[in-house]
């Protein structure tokens, strides 16, 4: 009975796993195929990933998201996590009214935030006066601001389960409050910290629908730039750049959890 059980419960394992990756298994595959084909096999070739390497839109439009990325996670990371510490000092009944406030942003669908963020930047520059123009700045600014809410969320739980009398601590010993809050809070949160930036660069490369209304037409990130080549038809260019995206966020990933489980294992080691 028990033997039965394990095999179907590995066999239930077996067919989810089978049901998300398999698309990725065939894109990767067909990445190599020497045909446009993407239903029959013809060869193999590496001719797809030159190409890819060679043509300046797919080249320009990865350069813009990477630089987005970088750049909105790093203030997102910074506002988030001082954000989070802020919520943590509060009183119970107002920080769980900023909590429900800050899930909004996550639970609310993605066209509706990009509607209103594209309204909010027309709006500045219409009727305030801001020089405010649709491209790079307005997407810093839409990044950052559906980003800071995973960073909060990550931080949070690391920040509940700190001592707090650590810090307290460290100002009995000498340190000024700033020092003990780097010497000490930054390091403790650390974890909370990267899984935030990770979550948050992650978000950024992959954003499709707040990017597309406050893009503009002189400035487009990858997936704009791929949407709109699957109007006519998917170059298999992008399979290839698809596979190697999905592969560096899958050995970062890896390499995250490696530096996790190790923290987690020195801990209980000390």
């Amino acid at each position: 009975m028990k033997k039965r059980n394990y095999l179907l419960r590995n066999s239930y394992i077996g067919a989810v796993m089978a049901f998300l990756y398999a698309p990725i298994a065939v894109l990767i595959v067909f990445s190599f195929n020497s045909s446009k084909s993407r239903a029959l096999w013809t060869g193999f070739t590496l001719n797809w990933y030159k190409k890819m390497f060679t043509n300046e839109m797919i080249l320009s439009s990865l350069a813009n998201t990477l630089i987005i990325a970088v750049i909105s996670t790093i203030f997102a990371t910074v506002i988030g996590t001082l954000a989070a510490i802020g919520i943590n000092a509060m009183n119970r009944w107002i920080k769980s009214l900023v909590l429900n406030i800050t899930y909004m942003p996550i639970i609310n669908p993605e066209i509706v935030t990009g509607v209103s963020l594209m309204l909010l930047f027309v709006f500045l520059r219409d009727h305030m006066g801001v020089p405010l123009q649709m491209g790079f700045i307005t997407l810093v600014l839409a990044h950052i601001t559906f980003s800071i809410p995973y960073v909060i969320l990550n931080v949070l739980p690391k920040l509940r389960q700190m001592d707090k009398n650590i810090y307290d601590a460290a100002l009995d010993l000498g340190c000024d409050p700033i020092l003990a809050f780097l010497k000490v809070v930054i390091p403790e949160i650390m974890p909370g910290i990267i899984s935030g930036f990770l979550m948050a660069f992650t978000f950024s490369l992959d954003d499709f629908i707040i990017s597309y209304f406050v893009s503009g037409t002189n400035f487009s990130t990858l997936p704009i730039t791929i949407y709109a080549m699957t109007r006519k038809k998917v170059s298999p260019e992008i399979n290839a750049l698809s596979t190697i995206v999905f592969l560096v966020v899958l050995i970062v990933l890896v390499i995250s959890n490696y530096f996790d489980a190790k923290r987690e294992t020195g801990k209980k080691t000390y």
